[in-house]
């Protein structure tokens, strides 16, 4: 068999289905689709065919500019949030609590000496800002090698189209322009008071990163001396269930409850009486003078396992005060990818998490920190001493890296930085979130302040002397307000249902068509390159057999072709005995003609008389069946009736249209 035969043969619908033209084919289609609008083009007469074309080619275009709206709305993948409440048993949260002072005075002062004294000049000269002031009227000689690293200048804006720029301690060092370069940065300050703070803390922090943690550690806030009293619930507690961590800001830190080496504890119920209780010591008579202007406990409540980023979260509790904070929580859920860009563990995140030393949980605070502190390092050559650094890099100092202060100034400002780390670093999709509500007391009151201090004072150095004083005592109250929490949650606002749904609401609108209708549209399209498949294969097999013989050529040799595959599917007379070969439904028969003249007469009698014998109103079909007589017949799609024998056509008779 070969390739043309079978490719005919496998083409459906050979019966009654269309011809095998794209005109038959379309005229088939259009005549039998269940899709408004086709059958009207073909059946109306001329003007309504117009009018029904352009219809249907409008309400079509209609259709498909809505289907292109539904399908970029449902890409957006956008989301909507959902609120629902709810009441369970909560876990109470981890809570940190610090000093806002990182280190003892006392412990830091030898390290701090020559800056304390820079900075006491620095001031004296700027409340006295007068010619004469110099180095040599300070009863010890300065070290003026930190302070020319990174000087201070006081500017007079009393004209300001022609300010004066002070040099504090005339060192005739170069200012910095206000655009600054490549060594030098330029910062602005309104208050001396601002100014002095930032430039102690830039020089502390050089200071201090060369000191050991372990160092660290031994001068900050010891959790025995710090955590006076504690109760959780009805429970007794004390400093060891709280895990101490060391904090850059903040020195030593406390954390209850973080459920790294121990479970995670639940409140049994809501109100103060049910929380955490908490009376604290924060030596306010040992912070260093210039480093922290604040004085207070510096509290953050957050999940367990997860890293405290007091500076950005963090709230002060005041001294000589009792703090009640209400709790609520909040539960996010974030759908991921494609609807947002978050993470459920920062896996897929393309920074290196520095704080997963500390064995936390992934955050978006830890992410962009631990970016900014990677570039630092690429660009300066050192780590600051804020954050944690990288295996094999040191901490950033005067000494071994005299630029670096102006190089973190830059960095810190760079807009493309901080660009580069937001569009790396990703939310998490789930989160918790703590909403705290905050009152205050006076606390203890002067009628019980003399009591509670002496009771606590013993309890704490076993002396009868009081050691304690308003200034230095905080009272913390923390407990959940009620146990209903709210879940925030994202869903997506447009599904497959939804797109399916619209889509075929607008094809059912515009078209009055179905999903079943795209199948007939399909298979159309498939039956229109399976002809072009044997068209293609049938023009090879002419070029190969060469030209064709005179008597063959009957009409156009194309349109032979074309009705002989459409007659004998395919098959020569050769192929199909004359005893199978049957015509059925004749309206006169002639069975002295071959298959081959009969065809040549079709055609020749089409050119004739086009209506009555019209191609594509009859159709020349192979039937096999027992009998051994041969029929050949001529069958219109309309006739039904039963062939009667006659005499041989004559051909001038049917010219005649008899």
């Amino acid at each position: 068999m070969n390739l043309k035969k079978y490719l005919v043969r496998a083409l459906h619908r050979l019966q009654k289905g269309p011809g095998y033209t794209y005109k038959e084919l379309l005229v088939w289609y259009c005549d039998n689709t269940n899709t408004h609008g086709p059958k009207r083009i073909i059946k109306e007469g001329p003007k309504k065919k117009l009018i029904w074309f352009f219809l249907t080619l409008l309400f079509a275009s209609l259709v498909f500019w809505q289907w292109g709206i539904l399908i970029n709305t449902y890409l957006s993948y956008n989301v909507t949030s959902s609120l629902s409440i709810g009441f369970k048993t909560m876990k109470f949260p981890a809570v940190t609590i610090c000093n806002a002072n990182p280190f003892k005075y006392s412990e830091v002062k030898p390290l701090l000496k020559e800056l304390d004294r820079l900075i006491e000049a620095a001031l004296e000269r700027i409340l006295q800002p007068t010619p004469g002031n110099s180095t040599e009227n300070t009863s010890l000689p300065l070290n003026l090698e930190l302070w020319n690293q990174i000087p201070l200048v006081l500017i007079d804006e009393h004209d300001k189209d022609n300010p004066i720029i002070l040099d504090i301690f005339e060192t005739n060092q170069t200012a910095c322009s206000h655009q600054g370069s490549e060594n030098c940065t330029y910062r602005n300050f309104s208050s001396a008071a601002q100014a002095v703070t930032e430039w102690y803390i830039l020089q502390s922090t050089s200071i201090l990163s060369k000191v050991p943690l372990h160092e660290r550690i031994r001068m900050g806030y010891q959790a025995e001396d710090m955590i006076l009293a504690c109760l959780y619930g009805a429970e007794p507690c004390n400093y060891k269930n709280f895990t101490q961590i060391y904090h850059p800001d903040h020195g030593n830190c406390y954390i209850f409850n973080w459920g790294m080496d121990e479970e995670a504890l639940n409140s049994s119920n809501p109100g103060a009486e049910f929380g955490l209780k908490l009376i604290l010591d924060i030596s306010q008579q040992d912070y260093i003078p210039y480093l922290s202007s604040a004085a207070g406990a510096r509290l953050m409540l957050h999940q367990q396992k997860s890293f405290p980023f007091l500076k950005d979260q963090g709230i002060y509790a005041m001294a000589g005060t009792e703090t009640s904070i209400g709790v609520l929580v909040d539960e996010l859920e974030r759908m991921g990818y494609p609807y947002s860009d978050c993470t459920l563990n920062g896996s897929d995140v393309p920074v290196r998490n520095l704080y997963s030393q500390y064995n936390t949980s992934y955050s978006i605070q830890a992410c962009l920190r631990s970016c900014f502190q990677n570039h630092m390092v690429e660009i300066c050559g050192c780590g600051h001493y804020m954050f944690p650094l990288p295996e094999g890099v040191s901490y950033c100092n005067n000494e071994d890296n005299p630029g670096w202060a102006y190089c973190y100034s830059s960095l810190r400002s760079s807009i493309k930085q901080r660009q580069i780390c937001i569009d790396s670093c990703k939310e998490t999709c789930n989160d918790t979130q703590y909403k705290m509500t905050i009152s205050m007391a006076d606390w203890p009151s002067e009628a019980s302040e003399d009591w509670i201090f002496h009771i606590l004072s013993y309890e704490r150095d076993m002396s009868t002397n009081v050691t304690l004083d308003r200034n230095g005592i905080i009272k913390l109250n923390i407990y959940f307000q009620e146990y209903n929490y709210r879940t925030i949650s994202e869903s997506a606002a447009t599904t497959i249902v939804w797109l399916l749904s619209s889509l075929g609401g607008q094809f059912g609108f515009w078209m009055g068509g179905s999903v079943l209708c795209l199948i007939e549209f399909g298979e159309i399209i498939i039956d229109s390159l399976w002809i072009t498949v044997i068209n293609v294969i049938s023009c090879g097999a002419q070029r190969a057999q060469g030209p064709s013989s005179p008597s063959a050529m009957v009409g156009t040799g194309a349109d032979e072709h074309q009705q002989q595959d459409r007659g004998t599917g395919g098959r020569s007379d050769s192929e199909v005995p004359p005893a199978q070969l049957t015509l059925p439904h004749t309206t006169e028969c002639c069975s002295k003609f071959t298959e081959s003249q009969f065809r040549e007469y079709l055609l020749h009698m089409s050119t004739l008389c086009p209506s009555p014998f019209s191609p594509s109103w009859f159709s020349f079909e192979g039937r096999r069946t027992n009998s051994p007589q041969t029929h050949c017949s001529l069958q219109n799609y309309s006739t039904q009736a039963e062939p009667e024998p006659s005499k041989p056509l004559n051909p001038p008779e049917c010219q005649q249209g008899t």
